[in-house]
């Protein structure tokens, strides 16, 4: 929150809550309120104005009715963003035709600029560094070396650390209501690697794989390198996984299995109302097609709910489940787990082969975190932050890019996903970016068969500071200056 530019002076004639709202609209417009900030609570305005409560009740109720602020229960009063023309909602027909991917050399290009010095990392989703927990970490490191010094620096059990696990399975129950065995927990390096004992598991070479569109380009490069063909389902900005375009799809080709991300989709923010996943999983079970589900934003929901796994509405144990800390607590730390399902033996033999185990350290830590209290105290102070990028990211798209730019409205995560006006080239866009010091994922990489051209990812996973501002209005004078030079359509 940021502190008030003046006081209100009172006037004849004038009606002081005018004044008060007169005095928030300066702040905004000056940019000394911005989007996602809270504003001070009736009585502690009150206080520091000089007026009465009632007042700025109704100061902050007019305010409210010119969408300027918003109330958020339990919470406060909070500055809007700017209006932004959001997703166009509706059904796209499904593909049903199999595909190899065919964006890996972008996909190189996107990687190498996101590490070099000095460049905005607009293209990484990195959701706990907007608030890094590396302190509270450091401590419970620190503890944990102390009492087991010798057994921290060895070898894990190949499925991981039992206390881990148990914490893990703790953890479900606690925010899910949902039973899960410890022993059916396989502790991985970072989710992507229980992506990818998820895939060899199931399917093999040739086999088709169906991916929500856009989807993740991480499940993309991993589908290319073992073999696989995609076949995109179509995904709602509001919905997520459209079920009867996915039943269209197993009715026209032979799909192994799913990978979709029901609690949280990942680049357009959204989660799939429980019913609609439950009818997805009835489909799935009903074909003998088996459901990865990459839960790894599940906990990062703005509002603090937690949407119930697909996992926990399956009958046969064909729902396979990845989950990750490098998204909610320690990118570095490289710790992920899959629940296992049916699919346990082949996994642990899997896991044995590629790695044999993960870092005993950072799982020792970890459970040591989720433990004490200290992971659910960080998350609840990560998710406003989170909340509050979201909405100064939509405000500065809002005011720096063409108006006829459309963008998500995510409900949790750390990304936001643009479609240009039609026509613009991202791959074009993401070139003269990085050239200006600015890395950006363009559309195509979340699309198997070059989809989304005029699309882009941006995440909001970092402090904001005056230079992601500075690199937002930069960006948006590079798309108004495509919008002439526009590919043919």
């Amino acid at each position: 929150m940021h502190s008030l530019a003046a006081r209100p002076a009172r006037a004849d004639g004038d009606y002081l809550y005018r004044q008060v709202i007169d005095l928030i609209a300066g702040n905004i417009e000056s940019g000394a309120l911005r989007p996602g900030d809270r504003l001070p609570s009736l009585r502690r305005m009150s206080e520091r104005i000089g007026v009465s409560v009632p007042t700025v009740r109704q100061a902050y109720l007019e305010l409210e009715r010119q969408r300027r602020i918003e109330s958020r229960p339990q919470s406060g009063y909070y500055v809007r963003a700017f209006a932004a023309n959001e997703l166009v909602q509706g059904a796209r027909r499904p593909s049903s035709r199999p595909v190899p991917v065919g964006c890996r050399s972008l996909m190189d290009r996107v990687f190498d600029g996101i590490h070099r010095p000095g460049v905005l990392p607009f293209a990484i989703t990195n959701p706990c560094m907007a608030r890094p927990a590396a302190r509270a970490l450091h401590r419970t490191m620190k503890r944990v070396m102390s009492r087991a010094e010798e057994r921290s620096l060895g070898y894990a059990p190949g499925f991981g650390d039992p206390g881990l696990r148990r914490q893990i399975a703790y953890r479900y129950l606690h925010t899910v209501g949902g039973t899960v065995e410890p022993e059916e927990i396989c502790v991985t390096n970072g989710g992507q690697e229980a992506l990818l004992l998820a895939l060899t598991a199931i399917a093999g070479p040739g086999d088709v794989i169906a991916v929500e569109s856009p989807t993740y380009h991480g499940v993309l490069e991993l589908i290319d390198s073992l073999g696989m063909l995609a076949v995109e389902v179509p995904t709602c900005p509001g919905e997520g996984v459209q079920v009867e375009a996915l039943r269209q799809t197993l009715d026209a080709c032979p799909v192994r299995a799913c990978v979709f991300s029901t609690t949280l989709n990942n680049p357009l923010g959204v989660s799939m109302p429980e019913a609609r996943r439950r009818e997805l999983v009835r489909l799935v079970e009903a074909r003998d097609v088996a459901l990865i589900e990459d839960d790894v934003y599940g906990e990062l929901l703005f509002d603090g709910s937690r949407p119930r796994p697909a996992a926990f509405f399956a009958r046969k144990g064909n729902v396979l489940t990845v989950g990750s800390f490098s998204k909610t607590a320690a990118p570095g730390y490289r710790i992920g787990w899959l629940l296992t399902g049916r699919h346990r033996e082949r996994i642990s033999r899997l896991k044995r082969s590629y790695s044999c185990t993960s870092g005993l350290l950072q799982q020792l830590t970890l459970a040591e975190f989720l433990a004490s209290g200290e992971y659910d105290r960080y998350l609840r102070s990560l998710r406003p932050v989170l909340r509050c990028n979201a909405e100064r990211m939509r405000a500065a798209v809002a005011c720096h890019f063409p108006a006829e730019t459309r963008t998500s409205k995510p409900v949790g995560g750390a990304v936001l996903w643009l479609e240009l006006p039609g026509g613009i080239d991202t791959e074009v866009l993401f070139e003269r970016a990085l050239e200006e010091g600015i890395s950006i994922a363009p559309g195509r990489i979340f699309s198997p068969s070059n989809r989304y051209r005029n699309c882009i990812r941006l995440s909001f996973g970092h402090p904001w500071t005056d230079a992601v501002d500075d690199g937002l209005a930069r960006l948006g004078a590079l798309v108004s200056g495509l919008i002439g030079r526009r590919r043919p359509r």
